[in-house]
């Protein structure tokens, strides 16, 4: 499980990745953020499975 310290006790960061086109967006929502709406694009993944996987752990590095 990864955390951030934002200073809001008990409110989650929260990324998503959701299919768009040929592959994945990856969004972030701050804490209190609504999921139900478009979020923050990070970033893009493709490609195989374990090479999603790979780009997906890079971003989340970034951010």
């Amino acid at each position: 499980m990864a955390t951030r310290d934002t200073g809001d006790v008990g409110l989650p960061w929260v990324i998503t990745a959701e299919r768009a086109g040929r592959g994945m967006r990856v969004s972030m929502y701050g804490p209190g953020d609504d999921v139900e709406l478009e979020g923050d694009v990070i970033g893009e993944i493709s490609g195989n499975p374990r090479e999603m996987g790979r780009q997906l752990r890079a971003i989340l590095e970034e951010h």
